[in-house]
């Protein structure tokens, strides 16, 4: 039987190398009869991919090799695709659906006034601000995630409240850092958001003062520290339509297009709408104090403007910060809303 695959090995070689040919082979008891059929197509072959999924089924069926995978209708995907569908807070990996009642987050938030100008410039087309110009940093520590088998991330988002085209309000999130690959790629992936990495170590409570860090490969570029820390009588969630952002975020989705550089793939404004179902079990306020501390290119090579820019408009250093504890939030966003293909 060796002979057999040598042969059929050598059939399908020959069949690559010589694409003037086309092999027509068949089974014939104890041993292959085959013929040889030249090409009578006499212009050059052009590539059509209008159907390259097929047309290599088709071709390694022919050679007896395995069928090329398909894509599931309706479930997501990321890269590498080749090893199926891909596990998301969107997309668990069994038909059980997550349970996010024991998910737990510690957000520690300050908003400072900034320079319009200097805001502005940070700005989309389209976008424009919504009252005072002000910026929103928080820090966040995600526990007990469903989606990632318990375990949890930490965040630090910078927000500032905008209109886009009189048609939607809304956080404008100009920047989060996550200190994990995973939500970062289904993040940016899935929902449009603009994450990065940075090192985000737990938050250090002592007494009435709690410290939050932000560092980049060791060079710290952001301290938040809350002081007179003390409980709030008022544990109520504000009703987000109440809200002048109506407690959305928006985002503004950027892909380069491959190759053609300088050129643009996918420019979108996708919408995160309120999250919901929330459980507060705690909310303290006190003194908070912002430090940026401004890098050389050599301390972040590809995020140095980004701090440098953030910084330069802050025209205060300290405000009224918040903490907020809750338990039971589904950052799944299934919602998540594309409002503008630009």
């Amino acid at each position: 039987m060796l002979y057999h695959y040598i042969l059929c090995a050598f059939i399908t070689l020959f069949y690559i190398m010589e694409p003037a040919y086309n092999p027509v082979t068949q089974w014939e008891g104890h041993h292959f009869a085959f013929s040889y059929q030249p090409c009578t197509q006499t212009e050059p072959r052009r590539k059509d991919r209008s159907n390259v999924h097929g047309s290599h089924r088709a071709v390694g069926a022919a050679a007896g090799l395995a069928m090329s995978y398909r894509f599931e209708p309706g479930r997501i995907y990321r890269m590498p695709t080749h090893f199926g569908p891909s596990v998301s807070p969107r997309q668990p990996p069994t038909a059980k659906e997550y349970d996010w009642s024991a998910s737990e987050c510690l957000s520690v938030s300050v908003t400072l006034p900034v320079d319009r100008d200097g805001l502005e410039g940070l700005l989309p087309p389209g976008f424009a601000l919504l009252g005072a110009p002000e910026l929103c940093l928080t820090f966040s520590y995600l526990t007990n995630l469903p989606w990632l088998a318990g375990r949890g991330y930490n965040t630090l988002g910078v927000t500032v409240p905008v209109r886009y085209c009189d048609a939607h309000v809304g956080s404008l999130m100009l920047v989060l850092w996550e200190n994990m690959a995973d939500p970062i790629l289904t993040g940016r992936e899935e929902l449009g958001m603009p994450k990065i990495f940075c090192d985000l170590p737990a938050a250090r409570r002592t007494g009435a003062t709690i410290d939050c860090t932000a560092e980049w490969h060791g060079f710290r570029f952001l301290n938040l520290t809350v002081s007179s820390l003390h409980e709030s009588l008022d544990t109520a969630l504000p009703d987000p339509a109440t809200l002048p952002t109506r407690g959305q975020l928006l985002h503004y989705r950027h892909l380069p297009a491959v190759g053609d550089w300088g050129r643009v793939s996918v420019a979108e404004v996708t919408l995160t709408p309120p999250a919901r179902g929330d459980a507060v079990l705690a909310v303290e306020t006190g003194m908070a104090r912002i430090d940026w501390h401004v890098p050389r290119w050599e301390d972040m090579p590809t995020q140095s403007e980004i701090v440098n820019r953030l910084a330069s408009i802050c025209v205060a250093d300290n405000g009224c910060g918040e903490i907020l504890v809750t338990r039971g939030g589904a950052y799944e966003h299934r919602d998540q809303q594309v409002v503008a293909r630009l």
